[in-house]
Protein backbone atom coordinates (compact mmCIF):
# COMPACT_ATOMS: atom_id res chain seq x y z
CA UNK A 1 0.00 0.00 0.00
CA UNK A 2 1.44 3.25 -1.24
CA UNK A 3 0.05 6.54 0.32
CA UNK A 4 1.04 9.91 -1.96
CA UNK A 5 -0.18 13.20 -0.48
CA UNK A 6 0.55 16.77 -1.81
CA UNK A 7 3.31 17.55 0.84
CA UNK A 8 5.01 20.10 -0.42
CA UNK A 9 2.88 23.07 0.68
CA UNK A 10 3.57 27.04 0.16
CA UNK A 11 4.73 28.98 3.28
CA UNK A 12 1.81 30.31 5.37
CA UNK A 13 -0.10 26.89 4.78
CA UNK A 14 -0.30 24.55 7.70
CA UNK A 15 -2.14 21.81 6.18
CA UNK A 16 0.61 19.21 7.67
CA UNK A 17 2.37 19.18 11.22
CA UNK A 18 5.74 17.51 11.91
CA UNK A 19 7.37 16.90 15.11
CA UNK A 20 11.30 16.65 15.16
CA UNK A 21 13.03 15.96 17.83
CA UNK A 22 17.00 17.46 18.70
CA UNK A 23 15.88 20.22 16.67
CA UNK A 24 18.06 22.79 18.22
CA UNK A 25 21.02 22.09 15.90
CA UNK A 26 23.02 20.10 12.93
CA UNK A 27 20.49 17.73 10.93
CA UNK A 28 17.59 18.51 13.31
CA UNK A 29 17.66 22.10 12.84
CA UNK A 30 18.47 21.60 8.93
CA UNK A 31 15.44 19.03 8.62
CA UNK A 32 13.28 21.89 10.61
CA UNK A 33 14.10 24.72 8.46
CA UNK A 34 13.17 22.52 5.20
CA UNK A 35 10.12 21.39 6.50
CA UNK A 36 9.33 25.28 7.35
CA UNK A 37 10.46 26.81 4.12
CA UNK A 38 7.60 23.88 2.29
CA UNK A 39 4.90 25.64 4.88
CA UNK A 40 4.83 22.71 7.16
CA UNK A 41 4.17 23.44 11.26
CA UNK A 42 6.65 22.13 13.28
CA UNK A 43 6.93 21.31 16.87
CA UNK A 44 10.58 21.38 17.17
CA UNK A 45 11.83 19.56 20.04
CA UNK A 46 14.45 21.30 22.08
CA UNK A 47 17.04 19.93 24.28
CA UNK A 48 19.38 22.73 24.50
CA UNK A 49 17.29 26.19 25.42
CA UNK A 50 20.20 28.18 25.68
CA UNK A 51 21.19 27.41 21.84
CA UNK A 52 20.05 30.81 19.39
CA UNK A 53 19.18 29.13 16.41
CA UNK A 54 15.72 28.15 16.95
CA UNK A 55 14.86 31.25 18.10
CA UNK A 56 16.30 32.36 15.17
CA UNK A 57 13.62 30.34 13.05
CA UNK A 58 10.84 31.29 15.10
CA UNK A 59 10.78 35.46 14.54
CA UNK A 60 11.27 34.20 10.74
CA UNK A 61 7.96 31.89 11.28
CA UNK A 62 6.33 32.96 13.81
CA UNK A 63 3.18 31.40 12.77
CA UNK A 64 4.77 28.18 11.99
CA UNK A 65 7.30 27.12 14.54
CA UNK A 66 6.49 25.95 17.87
CA UNK A 67 8.97 25.06 20.13
CA UNK A 68 8.59 22.71 22.44
CA UNK A 69 10.96 21.53 25.64
CA UNK A 70 12.24 17.81 25.32
CA UNK A 71 14.25 15.31 26.70
CA UNK A 72 13.94 12.28 24.89
CA UNK A 73 15.36 10.42 27.50
CA UNK A 74 12.53 11.06 30.06
CA UNK A 75 9.17 9.60 30.00
CA UNK A 76 7.99 13.19 32.22
CA UNK A 77 9.31 15.23 29.25
CA UNK A 78 8.00 12.94 26.34
CA UNK A 79 4.37 12.72 28.00
CA UNK A 80 4.57 16.58 28.94
CA UNK A 81 5.50 17.42 24.70
CA UNK A 82 3.05 15.38 23.52
CA UNK A 83 0.55 17.01 25.81
CA UNK A 84 1.58 20.55 24.19
CA UNK A 85 1.25 19.25 21.06
CA UNK A 86 -2.22 18.05 21.35
CA UNK A 87 -3.25 21.23 22.93
CA UNK A 88 -2.39 22.89 19.57
CA UNK A 89 -3.63 20.43 17.21
CA UNK A 90 -5.23 17.03 16.44
CA UNK A 91 -2.97 15.29 14.80
CA UNK A 92 0.55 15.16 13.28
CA UNK A 93 1.66 13.65 9.62
CA UNK A 94 5.40 13.12 10.46
CA UNK A 95 7.48 12.06 13.50
CA UNK A 96 10.92 12.74 13.17
CA UNK A 97 13.01 10.85 15.33
CA UNK A 98 16.64 12.43 15.40
CA UNK A 99 17.89 13.55 18.89
CA UNK A 100 21.05 10.67 19.10
CA UNK A 101 24.32 11.26 20.95
CA UNK A 102 27.44 9.77 21.29
CA UNK A 103 30.07 10.01 24.44
CA UNK A 104 32.82 12.55 24.37
CA UNK A 105 35.35 9.88 25.43
CA UNK A 106 36.83 7.61 23.52
CA UNK A 107 36.39 4.17 23.95
CA UNK A 108 39.55 2.94 21.35
CA UNK A 109 39.62 -0.42 22.95
CA UNK A 110 38.19 -2.96 25.05
CA UNK A 111 41.59 -3.51 27.10
CA UNK A 112 40.81 -0.16 28.44
CA UNK A 113 38.33 0.46 31.23
CA UNK A 114 34.29 0.92 29.85
CA UNK A 115 31.93 3.42 31.16
CA UNK A 116 29.05 1.68 31.43
CA UNK A 117 26.73 4.05 33.14
CA UNK A 118 27.81 6.32 29.96
CA UNK A 119 26.74 3.66 27.64
CA UNK A 120 23.43 3.66 29.50
CA UNK A 121 22.95 7.27 29.37
CA UNK A 122 23.24 6.98 25.66
CA UNK A 123 20.86 3.63 25.04
CA UNK A 124 18.57 6.12 26.74
CA UNK A 125 18.67 8.74 24.14
CA UNK A 126 19.56 6.93 20.92
CA UNK A 127 17.69 3.49 21.11
CA UNK A 128 15.01 3.77 24.05
CA UNK A 129 14.01 7.44 23.28
CA UNK A 130 12.48 7.02 19.81
CA UNK A 131 10.26 4.18 21.00
CA UNK A 132 9.46 6.57 23.87
CA UNK A 133 8.71 9.42 21.43
CA UNK A 134 7.09 7.06 18.99
CA UNK A 135 4.67 5.80 21.75
CA UNK A 136 3.21 9.25 23.41
CA UNK A 137 2.49 10.77 19.50
CA UNK A 138 0.88 7.85 18.39
CA UNK A 139 -2.51 8.74 19.28
CA UNK A 140 -1.88 12.45 17.06
CA UNK A 141 -0.62 9.95 14.29
CA UNK A 142 -3.26 8.00 14.40
CA UNK A 143 -5.68 10.90 13.03
CA UNK A 144 -3.42 11.58 9.97
CA UNK A 145 -3.36 10.17 6.34
CA UNK A 146 0.51 9.92 6.55
CA UNK A 147 0.96 8.41 9.77
CA UNK A 148 4.83 8.39 9.03
CA UNK A 149 7.70 7.54 10.91
CA UNK A 150 11.39 8.25 10.55
CA UNK A 151 14.26 7.68 12.49
CA UNK A 152 17.79 8.49 12.05
CA UNK A 153 19.98 5.86 12.75
CA UNK A 154 23.66 5.02 11.55
CA UNK A 155 25.61 3.20 9.76
CA UNK A 156 27.32 2.02 13.26
CA UNK A 157 23.83 -0.20 13.78
CA UNK A 158 24.63 -2.20 10.17
CA UNK A 159 26.14 -5.56 12.04
CA UNK A 160 26.63 -6.94 8.17
CA UNK A 161 28.52 -3.89 7.03
CA UNK A 162 29.82 -1.46 10.31
CA UNK A 163 33.37 -2.49 10.66
CA UNK A 164 33.82 -0.48 13.73
CA UNK A 165 35.92 -1.94 16.75
CA UNK A 166 35.32 0.66 19.49
CA UNK A 167 32.49 2.71 20.64
CA UNK A 168 30.28 -0.17 22.02
CA UNK A 169 27.70 2.24 23.82
CA UNK A 170 26.38 3.54 20.55
CA UNK A 171 26.77 0.90 17.93
CA UNK A 172 24.98 -0.85 20.22
CA UNK A 173 22.22 1.43 20.61
CA UNK A 174 22.10 2.26 17.09
CA UNK A 175 21.71 -1.10 16.72
CA UNK A 176 18.78 -1.54 19.30
CA UNK A 177 17.26 1.21 17.53
CA UNK A 178 16.99 -0.38 13.92
CA UNK A 179 15.54 -3.78 15.58
CA UNK A 180 13.07 -1.58 17.40
CA UNK A 181 12.15 0.20 14.06
CA UNK A 182 11.72 -3.36 13.27
CA UNK A 183 9.25 -4.33 15.26
CA UNK A 184 7.35 -0.67 15.35
CA UNK A 185 7.46 -1.63 11.59
CA UNK A 186 5.79 -5.05 11.52
CA UNK A 187 3.28 -3.91 14.22
CA UNK A 188 2.43 -1.06 12.75
CA UNK A 189 2.39 -1.38 9.12
CA UNK A 190 -0.48 -3.28 8.57
CA UNK A 191 -2.42 -0.16 10.37
CA UNK A 192 -1.29 2.52 7.80
CA UNK A 193 1.71 3.86 9.35
CA UNK A 194 4.43 4.02 6.32
CA UNK A 195 8.31 4.14 8.24
CA UNK A 196 11.87 5.88 7.26
CA UNK A 197 15.29 4.73 8.33
CA UNK A 198 17.98 6.71 7.53
CA UNK A 199 21.82 6.80 7.78
CA UNK A 200 23.13 10.52 7.30
CA UNK A 201 25.96 10.24 7.00
CA UNK A 202 29.20 11.75 8.67
CA UNK A 203 27.84 15.03 9.86
CA UNK A 204 29.79 18.43 11.16
CA UNK A 205 27.73 18.10 14.53
CA UNK A 206 28.14 18.55 17.99
CA UNK A 207 26.64 14.86 19.08
CA UNK A 208 29.78 14.43 20.84
CA UNK A 209 29.75 17.95 22.27
CA UNK A 210 32.11 20.08 20.23
CA UNK A 211 31.66 20.38 16.55
CA UNK A 212 32.95 17.65 14.25
CA UNK A 213 34.95 19.48 11.75
CA UNK A 214 36.59 16.26 10.72
CA UNK A 215 33.76 15.09 9.13
CA UNK A 216 32.83 14.97 5.37
CA UNK A 217 28.93 16.85 5.73
CA UNK A 218 27.69 20.18 6.69
CA UNK A 219 24.01 18.98 8.48
CA UNK A 220 22.34 20.83 5.55
CA UNK A 221 23.73 18.91 2.76
CA UNK A 222 22.13 14.99 4.50
CA UNK A 223 18.70 16.77 5.71
CA UNK A 224 18.20 18.27 1.67
CA UNK A 225 17.97 14.06 0.90
CA UNK A 226 16.56 13.35 3.90
CA UNK A 227 13.44 15.07 3.61
CA UNK A 228 12.87 14.03 0.02
CA UNK A 229 13.01 10.76 1.29
CA UNK A 230 11.15 11.57 4.58
CA UNK A 231 7.98 13.39 2.81
CA UNK A 232 8.14 11.22 -0.73
CA UNK A 233 6.81 8.53 -1.91
CA UNK A 234 9.41 8.03 -4.52
CA UNK A 235 13.29 7.52 -4.05
CA UNK A 236 14.42 10.82 -4.68
CA UNK A 237 18.39 9.52 -6.13
CA UNK A 238 17.47 7.46 -9.02
CA UNK A 239 17.28 8.59 -12.61
CA UNK A 240 13.76 7.82 -12.84
CA UNK A 241 12.11 7.70 -9.50
CA UNK A 242 10.09 4.78 -8.14
CA UNK A 243 7.65 3.74 -5.57
CA UNK A 244 8.65 3.21 -2.18
CA UNK A 245 8.21 -0.30 -1.49
CA UNK A 246 6.30 0.65 2.00
CA UNK A 247 6.26 -2.68 2.84
CA UNK A 248 9.66 -3.62 2.82
CA UNK A 249 12.00 -1.87 5.84
CA UNK A 250 15.13 -0.44 4.98
CA UNK A 251 17.82 1.47 6.32
CA UNK A 252 19.00 3.94 3.20
CA UNK A 253 21.68 6.56 3.49
CA UNK A 254 22.34 9.61 1.95
CA UNK A 255 23.38 8.88 -0.95
CA UNK A 256 20.36 5.85 -1.68
CA UNK A 257 22.05 3.37 -0.73
CA UNK A 258 20.63 0.39 1.42
CA UNK A 259 22.39 -0.88 4.80
CA UNK A 260 22.42 -4.34 5.60
CA UNK A 261 21.15 -5.04 8.99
Amino acid sequence: MNISLNLDTKPGHTDHHAVVTGADRGLGLAMTQGLLARGWRVFAGSYLPDWPQLGDLREQYPDLLVILPLDVSSDASVLAAAAAVEERTRSIDLLINNAGVISERSEDSIRISQDYEEMTRLYQVNALGPIRVSEAFLPLLERSELRRLCYVSSEAGSIGKAERTAWFGYCMSKAALNRGVRMLFDRLRPDGYTFRLYHPGWLRTYMSGTRNEEAELEPEESAAPALEYFLGSTLPWDDQPHAVDEDRLVMRDYQGREWPW
